[in-house]
């Protein structure tokens, strides 16, 4: 069974996982397992309240066939996690590593990005995070950016973000090229 680990920090942005985790659970089958610093409560954005299934501090790549790090209103301040080592454990097991919104600071900090095609909210969103010398890597447009098993996404790309995700799953294919169509429709200019 494929395995997902997905961390949630306080203030995380409900929409940017929300699609990923449901699609993943009941289309997919996947164990998806939340996990939050040091295992506490974390509420949303949106006021939604999730008792973690376990620490992320304590996620190992052997466990699981990909991270994902979402985004949230923590990463911005001085009370973001370093999620250093878990984010290179993960890499240097070959697993697919994700992070969208501010969740790609936690990439950026722990250097993953430097060598890299790779986009965020912002050039200069990104920009001022210690560790980060990949500017010349950064792709900036309003989808998501896989390069191997790395995946990075603005706030605004959940549907792209997701759909690459399972692309370097291994789970790419006319349904899910239908998949993004559906719901990134609502983005196509209108017709004259």
């Amino acid at each position: 069974m494929t395995r997902l680990a997905v961390v949630l920090t306080e203030g995380f942005a409900d929409w940017e996982v929300g699609q990923l985790a449901a699609s993943a659970r009941t289309h997919f089958g996947f164990d998806v397992v939340t996990a939050s610093p040091g295992g506490a409560e974390v509420r949303s954005m949106g006021g939604l309240r999730v008792t973690p299934d376990t620490i992320a501090e304590n996620l190992h790549g052997d466990a699981f066939d990909a991270l994902v790090v979402c985004g949230g209103t923590i990463w911005e301040t001085e009370k973001a996690p370093d999620l250093s080592s878990v984010i290179t454990d993960f890499i240097a097991r070959g697993k697919l590593t994700a992070a969208i919104c501010g969740g790609t600071l936690a990439l950026a900090r722990a250097g993953v990005l430097n060598d890299i095609p790779h986009t965020s909210n912002a050039p200069d969103f990104i920009a001022g995070a210690e560790g980060y010398r990949g500017q010349a890597h950064y792709r900036d447009g309003p989808q998501a950016v896989r390069s191997g098993m790395i995946v990075t996404a603005p706030g605004s790309a959940p549907i792209t973000f997701t759909a690459e995700i399972y692309r370097g799953l291994g789970f790419g294919g006319e349904e899910l090229d239908t998949y993004v169509q559906i719901l990134g429709a609502e983005h196509q200019p209108k017709a004259a």
